[in-house]
């Protein structure tokens, strides 16, 4: 979420692209260059989801938060929602914007969970709304964050409800780009799918490198904090299978977070519908996406 200081984060953002690529201000490395072509040609496709059948049923969800601490300084305040039914379901790491909250998406990560996912969403150390100590410049540290999540989830107290074959991460605005971050400078190989909310790839690049899985996007074209063109930049770089559902007259936030929003159920519906087919591998899922982004959105099929 991204509040009156929308312009400053921005013009702070393309500071941090330009300070990654000459291989400072980041934990991570020298960030890939802006406008490079996404990964090599000849990387190997990750392993194909076998084919089978999302759950139909709807799951009575439960959440519960745990607090993992990397590297001693960063404290992470984890919120999970996951199916209450005992099984092994996909996971799904999810990153908040600048100045956001996990709670923020609740409705829409709850549905997610419901519909069998394991959702694990963590409060990032220094761009979360309330952060003692707020540096936009950090967004280039959470691609790491997301990882160590990860790793803390597939060991910890929901281990036995999450399959370690099908994971994905999804996020918005600052949350984005760290999910972007996830496929091109801070590449985790156990993602098998993304989903971008408003985002863009600012600081962390386009050279998208490993495995190619595909990536949903989504972007209302009047957003007014992120650009509709440097969302589509990314998608239009990218090699992989992809989607980008476009939102007409829709701007930043309320799509992804207000149930009466015109475009949500849109949103909803198309993204359940691609981890459905990204992560259990369920071509039915696919094949309703075209359906669930009318009459909202408009809907770049490449998958």
């Amino acid at each position: 979420m991204l509040f009156r200081i929308a312009k400053p984060i921005v013009a702070a953002l393309l500071l941090a692209a330009t300070i990654a690529l000459s291989g400072c201000g980041s934990t991570q490395g020298k960030a890939a260059p802006l406008t490079a072509a996404s990964g090599p040609a000849a990387s190997a496709a990750a392993p194909a989801i076998p084919a089978g059948r999302a759950p139909s049923r709807t799951f009575e969800v439960a959440t519960r938060t745990d607090t993992y601490t990397r590297d001693g300084t960063r404290v992470l305040k984890t919120t999970a929602w996951y199916p209450k039914t005992a099984g092994k379901y996909p996971l799904v790491v999810f990153s908040h914007g600048l100045q956001g909250l996990p709670a923020d998406f609740a409705p829409l990560l709850k549905r997610w969970a419901a519909a069998g996912f394991v959702i694990v969403a963590p409060a990032y150390p220094k761009t979360s709304r309330g952060a003692a100590e707020f540096d936009v410049l950090d967004v280039l540290n959470q691609p790491a964050d997301a990882s160590f999540v990860l790793t803390q989830a597939l060991a910890g107290p929901l281990k036995g409800l999450i399959d370690p074959a099908r994971i994905g991460a999804a996020g918005h605005s600052g949350g984005a780009i760290t999910t972007i971050g996830l496929f091109t400078i801070g590449r985790d190989e156990r993602l098998r799918a993304g989903i971008v909310f408003a985002g863009a790839a600012i600081g962390v690049g386009t050279n998208f490198i490993g495995a190619p899985v595909p990536l949903f996007f989504v972007h209302g074209d009047s957003d007014e904090v992120v650009s509709f063109a440097s969302g589509k930049a990314v998608f239009d770089a990218l090699r992989w299978p992809k989607a980008l559902l476009t939102l007409p007259g829709e701007g930043h936030s309320a799509p992804f977070q207000r149930e009466g929003n015109a475009s949500y159920k849109a949103v909803s519906s198309s993204t359940m519908d691609f981890l459905r087919y990204s992560l259990y591998g369920d071509a039915e899922a696919k094949a309703r996406l075209t359906n669930d982004a009318k009459p909202a959105g408009q809907l770049d099929n490449r998958l």
